[in-house]
């Protein structure tokens, strides 16, 4: 296969350049645009994983660079969480390569990688990356049709009801910190949240959520208590504070931990694929080890 591009300065570029490198694949990492030629190992790239920072401006000008340095014949997949992918594509030289592609950190040990495509986009990308991913990275992909990914809205709409309960005194961080891992955390992993109201009974969430649905969060705005957070520069662990207070060293042992705890959910995660074949689930019934 020809190689593959990773440019980025990013703390997520080193998870992805490991994932890469697991792949057994050809593939170069390069922090700086300027430096970059084009090729590697005689080949041309057929790919370029750009990863960025979360602005427009930035983007544009990295998608730019990019497009100049390689020309037309090279798909560029871009990280973009809450920027439209029609907005990168504007004013671009080669708009129908461009796609968004979204990844969690540890890059090299989760299965998360979300597609991003619309109209513009050249309908063969998707599938291409979809396949290669799947096949190369161990990554179980999705493809969303549309300017913006669905992961972060999810994550966004659970945080702003979290902020709510927090800022109107209904619980304490510490109480969404369990609530979440304890529950959601222990079910999320093995079928997600639309299977699990399957396998529970939809019938109940739905007489939960009629009553319920009214009462939860419409806030547009940031809450005080966050922004007060943020205007002191408690802005996570490598500030020393951010909903909670660390020592000096704990990031990099939280760091470890994260890692080792992601790949033993991982091996988990491996034993309970997302979709089981009715034989499977016929063998499970029955007491057998199928994995």
């Amino acid at each position: 296969m020809e190689p593959v591009l990773l440019v980025g300065d990013h703390m997520l570029a080193s998870g992805i350049a490991s994932c890469l490198q697991q792949s057994g694949l050809l593939f170069t990492a390069q922090k700086d645009i300027s430096e970059l030629t084009g090729h590697h190992a005689g080949k041309p790239f057929a790919l370029a994983i750009l990863v960025t920072e979360e602005d427009l401006a930035v983007k544009r000008q990295q998608l730019r660079l990019l497009e100049e340095k390689l020309g037309g014949n090279v798909i560029i997949a871009i990280n973009t969480e809450t920027i439209g992918l029609d907005l990168l594509q504007e004013n671009a030289a080669f708009p129908s390569r461009i796609i968004g592609l979204n990844w969690v950190e540890p890059a090299d040990t989760t299965f998360f990688l979300e597609i991003i495509t619309n109209q513009v986009t050249d309908e063969s990308i998707a599938g291409q990356i979809s396949q290669t991913a799947a096949r190369w990275w161990n990554k179980d992909p999705y493809i969303i049709k549309g300017n913006t990914g669905v992961r972060i809205r999810l994550m966004g709409a659970l945080i702003r009801e979290a902020f709510y309960l927090v800022e109107n005194g209904f619980a304490t961080v510490e109480d969404i910190d369990r609530a979440c891992r304890n529950d959601a955390g222990y079910y999320l992993p093995f079928a997600g949240n639309l299977r699990y109201m399957d396998l529970m009974g939809t019938y109940a969430y739905g007489m939960v959520m009629k009553d319920l649905n009214p009462e939860l969060s419409i806030d547009t705005r940031t809450p005080d208590f966050f922004r007060q957070m943020l205007s002191e520069r408690k802005t996570g662990m490598s500030s020393g504070a951010g909903f909670y207070a660390y020592a000096a060293g704990e990031m990099e042992k939280w760091q470890e931990l994260h890692r080792r705890f992601s790949i033993q959910v991982k091996e988990l995660i491996e034993k309970y694929p997302f979709n089981y074949s009715t034989e499977e689930v016929a063998e499970f019934r029955n007491g057998f080890n199928f994995r």
